[in-house]
């Protein structure tokens, strides 16, 4: 592992992005294939975070400066797209440029600011990867503000050794066939069997702007490096309902106590889920989440009668203050969304989201649905298990696993919970900066 040489200090001359990585890194950790130069080795401090969510760098273009980042965990799981493994219209690419709260590209910071907005993807199906091919050879390039990596740049960073091997499971840019896409699993190799219309993980990547200055930190996964912009301070009294999806918050107590920001879906509030499910005596706690006749979520079901019940009143894992800052009678939306489907209709009545689904109950806490922020593993779980989503696959609920992808599975099994709800508008930061080290305290403001 390499240890950090240089910290950016704020009364330093403020350098790019892409100038401090090539400073940086060790030339042994640098590969420059003539147009782009990679990031390679097992854990390079090439850590970066941006709008509430931790980075890695991947590659710095030889000539723009851009500095290409991919996200550290998985943010959601969905199905790549019905049975095309084209990535141009499919709902991968849909979901990653949805500029409002229900998608990707909505919920980050400014990204005009600090994202290529015109960055080309190249999502060629590749027979090996030593180069893709480009345009003028045939390849198949995208134009998008997001997209994901291709499998010439996941082995260009050595692939299955590389920092890139996050112990879970997720979408690459490079069709198989003409129905398959290659997706990397748990232990860092390639998978060329599973269908687009499977639900795998999601690493949402972007090329940051070759202006973009870092600020802060040393590119550690401690102290990753900020962005000028981005890197705000003195956060005390302002409201959490500002800020990022991602970021950490203090919340809870004994074994549950870090929670996430996953979006503002209802405005002025603030909606946050558990950092991983429930735990109980150090495992996680399992329940059923209704018997067969019944697979729609509400407060009288058997897993929202202890959401609503035990959870909220018990004070196993929640304060009284807590409670207080929970908003009552959230809407939670109980769309039917299949294998194959959009994962609109997890919310919406239809594909084109003029019509919100007519499946909605009310109750002050839910869980997740199938496509929304921070409803996949935002890190590997040491121990084995599936969660809980809210959206039904007829007649099965949608669960994540531990290694991120999402299945469907028996509303009458037992597994574990993940949490969320909606914060009050008055809910104020007292104190942190909205890492995992140093998570957001909060409070309720008179």
């Amino acid at each position: 592992m390499l240890s950090g040489k240089l910290r950016v200090e704020v009364s330093q001359e403020r350098k790019t992005v892409s100038e401090i990585l090539l400073a940086n890194i060790p030339k042994d950790n640098l590969y420059d294939d003539g147009v782009d130069t990679f990031i390679t080795g097992e854990d390079p401090n090439n850590y970066i975070l941006y709008s509430g969510k931790l980075w890695r760098a991947v590659s710095i273009n030889n000539e723009a400066k851009t500095t290409k980042l991919v996200t550290q965990w998985n943010i959601s799981a969905i199905n790549y797209d019905d049975d095309s493994s084209a990535f141009e219209g499919s709902y991968m690419e849909g979901w990653l440029n949805d500029t409002s709260v229900d998608g990707f590209l909505g919920n980050l910071r400014d990204p005009e600011k600090f994202i290529k907005m015109d960055s080309k993807w190249n999502a060629s199906q590749m027979s090996d990867t030593s180069k893709p091919p480009s345009e003028s050879e045939g390849g198949t390039i995208v134009e998008d503000p997001v997209g994901l990596l291709n499998l010439y740049e996941y082995s260009s960073t050595t692939s299955n050794n590389s920092y890139l091997n996050n112990e879970l499971s997720w979408w690459t840019l490079t069709p198989y066939n003409a129905n398959v896409v290659h997706k990397n699993v748990y232990t860092g190799s390639i998978d060329s069997s599973t269908n687009t219309s499977s639900l795998n993980g999601i690493r949402p990547s972007i090329n940051l702007k070759p202006t973009v200055k870092v600020v802060d930190g040393n590119g550690t996964s401690d102290d990753p490096y900020r962005l000028l912009g981005d890197n705000d301070t003195n956060l005390d009294g302002a409201k959490l309902n500002t800020r990022y999806s991602g970021e950490y918050i203090t919340f809870g107590t004994g074994e549950n106590t870090l929670y996430q920001i996953v979006s503002h879906e209802t405005e002025g509030l603030t909606k946050i889920t558990s950092a991983e499910p429930l735990k109980e005596n150090g495992s996680f706690k399992k329940i059923t989440y209704d018997d067969n006749e019944n697979i729609n979520y509400s407060s009288t079901s058997i897993i929202g009668s202890f959401l609503n019940g035990e959870y909220l009143t018990s004070g196993n894992y929640l304060t009284n203050n807590e409670v207080n800052m929970i908003e009552n009678d959230t809407t939670w939306y109980l769309g039917n969304a299949h294998f194959g489907t959009s994962y609109k209709l997890a919310k919406y009545a239809d594909t084109n989201m003029s019509q919100l689904t007519s499946k909605q109950t009310t109750a002050t806490v839910g869980l997740l649905r199938q496509g929304e922020l921070m409803s996949s593993q935002t890190k590997s779980n040491q121990q084995s298990t599936i969660y809980f989503l809210l959206t039904t696959c007829r007649p099965y609920i949608w669960g994540i696993y531990d290694y991120g992808f999402a299945s469907n599975v028996n509303s009458s099994n037992s597994n574990a919970i993940k949490p969320a709800f909606n914060l009050k508008s008055n809910v104020i930061i007292t104190s942190g900066d909205a890492t995992l080290q140093n998570p957001f305290e909060i409070e309720l403001a008179s």
